[in-house]
């Protein structure tokens, strides 16, 4: 071996930047996104960012004898309306929703989040505006942002390209769980959905791309861009849940998601029970109606792939109705009701969409 085979060590060497991955960009995301993080926080915070784990205390929040609850969930190819629009600013909001939303149907309240956050190469003022969503979900559904991990990964996404992966944990006072007591004769509350949320959109895409449009091109159904349409954030239910628990009544949350209906609300049914859903009980959203045009979807499609409009369902007590309704109103949701549980399996549908 000569003298040129082999860089003398300390000089003309490596570096990691030239490999692709930029400390010094991933240290000034940090600095960047501490305000956003720090308006999150809530009381049982017992650390800030950039150690190496994030600290909660559960009885500074308030817990005497809590169990934990743990979901997890990405945002799926809705990422790839937002890096093709470069409108990223929402996706934050979706990645909060679908894991809090799935923690308060446990009867659980949100209690904190860490994002998962991956790219090829780290584009700070593109990273930030995902991150600084993460933290405005966080804050309407009252959960600390108390870490995460901005992955750099040269080689594993295209330009551009990156990924989401959110992780929630909320807690609940032991023998409050959720679902409980569903029974023949309770009522089902829907709340209505900002759109077609998280789910679906691979579907959606294809839906799209045979209609001939591009993103940019006016909506058929309404203002603004297709894009900028299909882009709008998860409806976040939290506070509106935890509001109707505190009413008194409730027996069951389903958050309608990939699956819709069908797949969704059996998943609150204990045996011997189903639920059964009048769909003439709501207006079909003007997206889902093209959706469904466009694409040449059945009705039965439609109910098992999208939230059709109904982005959460409620079970409750024949008796608390109103009260729970008057809660849900409170918090800003529009409810409708939707049917009923009685025996059987599954979701019976009386009525049409369309």
């Amino acid at each position: 071996m000569t003298e040129h085979d082999m860089a003398e060590p300390g000089k003309n060497g490596m570096t990691y930047a030239q490999a692709g991955v930029d400390i010094d960009a991933g240290n000034a995301l940090v600095e960047r996104i501490k305000p956003a993080a720090a308006a999150t926080k809530r009381a049982g915070v017992a650390s800030g960012l950039g150690g190496f784990g994030g600290l909660f205390d559960l009885k500074a929040a308030g817990f005497t004898d809590p169990v934990l609850v743990a979901a997890t969930d990405g945002v799926g190819t809705k990422l790839r309306i937002a890096i093709d629009t470069g409108n990223v600013d929402g996706v934050g909001i979706d990645l909060v929703a679908m894991c809090v939303n799935d923690l308060v149907c446990q009867g659980a309240e949100p209690l904190f989040f860490l994002d998962y956050f991956a790219t090829g190469k780290l584009e700070l003022d593109q990273a930030a505006r995902i991150i600084e969503g993460i933290a405005k979900g966080c804050s309407a559904s009252g959960c600390a942002l108390i870490g995460g991990e901005t992955a750099e990964m040269p080689g594993m996404y295209p330009a551009g390209d990156f990924d989401l992966a959110g992780f929630a944990v909320g807690a609940m006072e032991r023998g409050t769980d959720l679902p409980s007591n569903v029974s023949a004769g309770d009522v089902l509350l829907g709340l209505a959905s900002d759109g077609v949320h998280s789910n679906g959109y691979s579907l959606v895409r294809r839906i799209v791309e045979a209609s001939g449009l591009g993103w940019a091109d006016a909506c058929p159904w309404g203002e603004g861009s297709l894009g900028a349409a299909l882009l709008t954030p998860t409806r976040l239910y939290v506070k509106a849940a935890l509001a109707a628990i505190r009413a008194g009544g409730v027996h069951g949350f389903a958050h309608i998601t990939g699956g819709g209906l069908t797949e969704n609300l059996p998943r609150v049914l204990p045996d011997g029970l189903g639920a059964t859903v009048d769909l003439g009980a709501w207006d079909l959203p003007p997206v889902f109606r093209w959706l469904a045009e466009t694409g040449g979807m059945e009705q039965s499609e439609m109910l098992k792939t999208f939230n059709a409009g109904i982005g959460m369902v409620v079970v409750v007590s024949p008796d608390a109705v109103a009260d729970v309704t008057a809660a849900l109103t409170d918090e800003g949701q529009t409810v409708v009701t939707l049917g009923q549980i009685g025996t059987g399996q599954g979701v019976r549908y009386s009525g049409a969409l369309w």
